[in-house]
């Protein structure tokens, strides 16, 4: 896509290279987009994680037109799906982001390299009008299990939360056209209270299926495989299904892709 791109500032990437060291509750959970990468590299600062954002991506735009879309990321984190997007081609971004160091990051990054994300700093309340809607795609990754502690009521037991995911992603589904989605397999991501009895794709899929019924189509499921020591994400078939130990919780995490009934 075209762009205003200028040269960042020493400064700029001085702020940001101490924006993203910092150490709070989700930092370095992304990798940075290409264009962050030499100047805030998170190899330089022993941040290794890598959350197989690329493969996640390539998935995502296997999937859904992101050509001219308006996208909103939810928990944008430091910002990586949300730049990718541009590139993907999107109109225009809006991420959320509850973290101020996140959200300030995400700032200014967009700012020093000319791109267009308005960062809205908070936390989504799944309640009531949604400024900007509809959009074309929201992104939903890796956040609706931290309902009733990062966001929500947190005097809620485990399967009140379970209700309360259903209920926020339903809450999406005259608000945009598609909504890819990814959770964790335990609450708030901690492993003493599983939201699945098993841990298997199973539960969760048949969670969802359920849930979204309604309200969304499952237009995909993709499933993380290894092939050749590369990270692949295909459809869901009955051989993939099955959790495999070896790769981790991450990549037993199947991603969706819902696309909404009352748009």
């Amino acid at each position: 896509m075209t762009e205003n791109r200028r040269r960042p500032l020493e400064a700029e990437v001085g702020r940001l290279r101490e924006l993203y060291a910092r150490t709070t509750k989700h930092s370095h959970y992304q990798i940075m987009p290409d264009f962050l990468a030499e100047v805030v590299d998170p190899v330089s600062l022993n941040k290794r994680f890598s959350r197989y954002e690329a493969e996640r991506m390539t998935y995502f735009t296997a999937h859904v037109p992101f050509a001219g879309a308006r996208v909103l990321d939810v928990g944008a984190n430091t910002g990586y799906f949300a730049f990718e997007s541009l590139e993907a081609g999107a109109a225009e971004v809006v991420a959320v982001e509850g973290n101020s160091e996140h959200a300030e990051f995400l700032r200014s990054a967009a700012q020093a390299f000319g791109k267009p994300v308005k960062v809205v700093e908070g936390y989504l309340d799944f309640k009531g009008p949604l400024n900007g809607a509809p959009y074309d795609i929201v992104l939903l990754l890796n956040v609706l299990h931290h309902v009733g502690d990062d966001f929500g009521d947190p005097t809620i037991g485990i399967e009140q939360a379970k209700e309360e995911i259903i209920r926020n992603l339903n809450y999406f589904a005259d608000k945009t056209r598609y909504l890819i989605l990814q959770i964790g397999f335990s609450w708030k991501t901690n492993y003493a209270f599983p939201l699945f009895p098993n841990g298997t794709k199973g539960e969760m899929i048949e969670m969802f299926r359920r849930g979204v019924a309604g309200h969304w189509t499952v237009e995909a499921i993709g499933i993380a495989r290894e092939e050749g020591g590369e990270t692949l994400y295909r459809e869901l078939d009955a051989g993939n299904i099955v959790r495999e130990d070896h790769l981790g919780e991450f990549r037993n995490r199947p991603v969706f892709i819902l696309k909404s009934l009352r748009s």
